[in-house]
């Protein structure tokens, strides 16, 4: 393993987020190796800091009676006991709705968060030698058959060499315990893995960039399909390569 391969790496070993092999062949570098184990220290050291640092912000007490200030002036009345077992039901009743909704946004939020880490940790494994490309070609018309049969739908496969993007290849890779495709693109030295899975969601979802471990994810859906498109190149030249697929696969 080179210092290269090392360091994109060592994120994700401080994170423990590789597989028991992966994390062996950093180990066994980081060793040997004192300028990548004091790169790995200087992470560590600040994993540390961050975590101990005190980031909690308690608003003052006089924000609470700024707000109750604020707020409208009711007279005071009485309440009959059928108006206070009737507000207590429907309070009741809304709270429960509302806790169900906020679960189910929360659930949604974090297995989206983990469905972009598997992505992220699918794009480190290959950048390691012999990992990233199955099929090596720089045709689409040869790219996107290799994938018929192997997946239920075979991903989009467009051609971008003239808008600055070098289809290379593609591979097969697991996300959320399931196959599918990636296709490869480079951008100078700069590898864009565009991960494809079919999804029950027909509509269209605006493109949104997120950065995890150094890296820019743009993720999107349409025509039935999910994307994410990875690299370590900027957010501004993902977003390009995102805009130029999507015009090239609509056009």
């Amino acid at each position: 393993m080179t210092c290269d391969e090392a360091r994109i790496l060592l994120h994700a070993l401080l994170d423990n987020e590789l597989d028991a092999g992966h994390a062996r062949e950093v180990e066994a570098h980081i060793a040997g190796c004192p300028a990548c184990d004091a790169e790995f220290a200087a992470q560590r050291e600040m994993q540390r800091v961050l975590a101990d640092a005190d980031l909690r912000y308690t608003a003052p007490a006089s924000l609470r009676a700024l707000i109750e200030a604020s707020l409208p002036q009711t007279q005071h009345q009485q309440p009959s006991r059928r108006s206070v077992l009737r507000g207590f039901a429907m309070g009741s009743a809304v709270s429960a709705l509302a806790a169900s909704g906020v679960v189910a946004l929360v659930l949604r939020q974090d297995d989206q968060q983990r469905i972009l880490s598997e992505v992220v940790s699918a794009h480190l494994r290959s950048l390691q030698a012999g990992h990233l490309i199955d099929v090596v070609s720089t045709d689409q018309h040869t790219v996107k058959p290799w994938f018929n049969g192997k997946l239920d739908v075979a991903p989009p496969v467009v051609d971008l060499t003239a808008q600055g993007f070098t289809l290379v290849g593609g591979r097969l890779d697991y996300i959320d315990a399931r196959a599918i495709g990636a296709v490869v693109y480079k951008r100078r030295q700069h590898v864009v893995n565009l991960f494809v899975s079919q999804t029950s969601n027909a509509e269209y979802r605006a493109p949104r960039t997120e950065a995890m471990q150094g890296f820019s994810c743009r993720r999107w859906g349409n025509r039935g399909l999910n994307f994410w498109a990875v690299s370590d190149l900027g957010a501004d030249e993902l977003a390009e390569f995102v805009d130029k697929f999507e015009a090239a696969m609509n056009g």
